[in-house]
């Protein structure tokens, strides 16, 4: 849990119905709906790294987003934050799989007590100690593994050490070693590149905050197959984020650019015509069409063709036949004045351009002298 959430939660702001702002907050969107009295009494608690649990209110609290709670655990007991309560706590059990002890919830002890927050407070205050000193037992062991988190359990009896490893890993001796110098229960749980962006954060190459620290919790696989969709070069370095993988974003838009060309034709194979023969170049998905270059000739001779006239022409390829045209007259290219979208402005706003020295008031002097009887401009 971040010191940014305690404090808040300490000053009272997080005691509402809304809950607070945080990368683990479910926005409740029925909290201002009056339905019939929920029997469920089931509530979803959020800790530390994107680590969310269910645990059952036994004892009929009157808890509200954003209280400390203190809850049952193996052992001893956890203090959470309670991010969501009601009917939508089942649409959640649907996604995220709650913990079970015999079949049963485990359950919510009670609001956390100042002593209870004091304690946590402590055991957060040690994880990053307790992270510099367990990697160099890492290194010491020689596992090649990275310990990139600690996460203590609100009673100081049980820590989770998050690591980052390619190949698989005997942590046993590690285990053993964490234990006798911490004297806690350890429990090592790995995680991926991704979380650990989460964890670290930055800034994206969009100039926002990256979205696995903001709000990104379920991490989706991505693949090249998500750039050529979206006609995007397949440059690794441009692709990949600040995990070294391929970034999350390349899936937001992937939907609505399969969507679109669910009927576009094939592009492999070129276009036949009596005038020549024309090859793909690119594809304007939005605008449904594709640029066509004829074979030997430069990319800036590119001609911008419907993909209905593509399937035309395509089907006549098939059966022998070569349009006369590539493009019908209705489907003529604009005048190039209107295709030109591109401007050379070099020069016109250079960043010297307020040292060169003003020669408008030597005209007006000059001008002047070849004739005195000229009135000046208002």
């Amino acid at each position: 849990m971040h010191e940014k959430d305690i404090d808040t939660i300490e000053r009272g702001v997080c005691r509402t119905k809304s809950g607070c702002c945080a990368k683990l907050h479910v926005t409740n969107w029925l909290s201002d709906i009056k339905l019939p009295r929920y029997v469920n009494n089931i509530v979803e608690v959020r800790f530390k790294n994107t680590r969310k649990d269910y645990y059952q209110n036994v004892n009929n609290l009157n808890l509200l987003a954003g209280d400390l709670v203190a809850v049952e655990s193996s052992p001893g007991h956890d203090i959470g934050i309670v991010s969501l309560m009601g009917p939508l706590v089942e649409e959640q059990m649907k996604k995220h799989k709650p913990t079970l002890i015999n079949g049963e919830f485990r359950k919510v002890y009670r609001i956390a007590k100042q002593n209870d927050i004091d304690k946590w407070k402590e055991a957060i205050s040690l994880e990053h100690q307790t992270m510099i000193r367990s990697r160099q037992m890492t290194a010491d062991l020689k596992l090649n593994m990275k310990i990139g988190d600690v996460e203590y359990q609100g009673d100081r009896t049980k820590a989770i050490f998050y690591y980052i490893a390619d190949d698989r890993v005997d942590f046993r001796q590690l285990i053993k070693v964490l234990a006798e110098n911490f004297h806690i229960r350890v429990e090592m749980k790995q995680i991926g590149a991704r979380q650990e962006a989460g964890r670290i954060g930055g800034i994206g190459p969009c100039g926002r905050e990256i979205c696995c620290s903001t709000w990104i919790h379920n991490f989706i696989s991505v693949s090249t197959n998500a750039a050529r969709y979206q006609e995007i070069s397949l440059n690794p370095q441009k692709l990949a984020g600040q995990c070294g993988k391929l970034k999350c974003c390349l899936n937001f838009e992937l939907a609505s650019y399969i969507d679109a060309q669910k009927n576009f034709p094939a592009t492999q194979y070129p276009l036949e015509t009596e005038t020549g023969t024309y090859i793909f170049l690119k594809a304007d998905i939005f605008n449904a069409s594709y640029l066509y270059i004829l074979q030997g000739n430069t990319p800036s001779t590119q001609i911008t063709v419907p993909v209905k006239r593509v399937a035309e022409i395509q089907q006549l390829n098939k059966k022998g036949k070569k349009p006369e045209r590539l493009l019908l007259r209705d489907d003529s290219p604009a005048p190039a004045k209107e295709l030109d979208t591109f401007h050379n402005v070099v020069g016109q706003e250079e960043l010297t351009r307020f040292d060169k020295p003003n020669n408008a008031k030597r005209k007006k002097k000059r001008n002047f002298q070849r004739n005195p009887n000229r009135k000046p401009n208002a």
